[in-house]
């Protein structure tokens, strides 16, 4: 699996899968949640409506994900996963690792060959940007070598990309990434 850290737009990439950072309620917000649903469209308020109208209808729990099409995005599905919230009490690496393996295990089901991530709860949810992507390379790792989808079974996934909007985060996870061996890579710009 190759990971790619990227300093960019996560709406504007042409992988299979984006993850949204989304809130419980699935219905948009801010920051990365509300781009991706400018850039999507209607279509995909209206998914996630339908979505809290059948299977979950008291919303997203943290650490859980949900997939729905991408609709105008170039990305074939949105991965929405509810990022712990540091302000809120919920302080467990635990919750925030769990995005990232639950987003990664919906992609692979969807047969996703690459999928981009923006740094979930890093930001307004007051996780720091090295904690994050400490615990972000470490749940992409144990997923691959561990999951039934891993390496060894053929897992879809080819590579995972994290896409940073601000500069600083995009510095602070390719100091991380280089510390943390493991995957091939490529620092893209």
């Amino acid at each position: 699996m190759r990971i790619d850290i990227l300093h960019g737009d996560i709406t504007t990439r042409g992988v299979d899968a984006i993850i949204n950072a989304a809130n419980s309620s699935l219905l948009g917000g801010g920051g990365v949640d509300g781009a991706i649903h400018r850039a999507a469209g209607p279509e995909l308020l209206e998914a996630c409506r339908e979505l809290r109208r059948t299977e979950l209808p008291g919303g997203l729990p943290v650490g859980g994900a949900v997939a729905t099409p991408g609709f105008r995005l170039p990305a074939r599905w949105v991965v929405h996963t509810v990022g712990p919230n540091r302000h809120a009490g919920q302080t467990d690496p635990a919750l925030l690792a769990s995005c990232f393996r639950e987003s990664l295990t919906v992609a692979a089901g969807l047969g996703a060959r690459s999928v981009a991530f923006p740094a979930i709860s890093a930001g307004i949810y007051g996780w720091d940007a090295r904690q994050v992507a400490e615990v972000a390379f470490d749940a992409v790792r144990s997923f691959w070598s561990s999951s039934s989808a891993g390496a060894s079974a053929g897992s879809p996934l080819e590579a995972v990309e994290f896409v940073l909007f601000s500069e600083d985060t995009t510095a602070v996870f390719r100091t991380v990434f280089g510390s943390s061996p493991g995957f091939d890579s490529s620092e893209g710009a």
